[in-house]
């Protein structure tokens, strides 16, 4: 569960406990169903059902970003980081040296 002020992102493989987790919380406070989400934050979601993944975007929070400090036409540059590389909870540091290293 994702919560911020007022805003709130639920996900789960098991969808009964979504269910079981809105029927609580809807018992303790006032709460609108706004269906799938698209939205949260300034992110936008995409998901792909078929291949399992989802994606989130900034875009629109980076143009405006663009927008703000008039650096519309600035040069665009690739990203830092590899569209090949993959993160996961495997990466990451293990001991207290890996964790100063890192």
């Amino acid at each position: 569960m994702l919560l911020y002020v007022d805003d709130m992102l639920i996900a789960s493989r098991d969808k009964s406990l979504i269910k079981k987790l809105k029927t609580q919380l809807s018992n303790e406070f006032d709460m609108k169903e706004l269906g799938a989400a698209k939205k949260i934050l300034g992110m936008e979601i995409c998901r792909d059902r078929q291949a399992g993944k989802l994606f989130l975007s900034q875009q629109n929070y980076i143009e405006r970003v663009f927008d703000r400090f008039n650096m519309n036409n600035c040069k665009p540059v690739s990203t830092p980081l590899a569209t090949h590389f993959k993160l996961s909870s495997e990466l990451c540091p293990d001991t207290k040296e890996e964790m100063e290293r890192m």
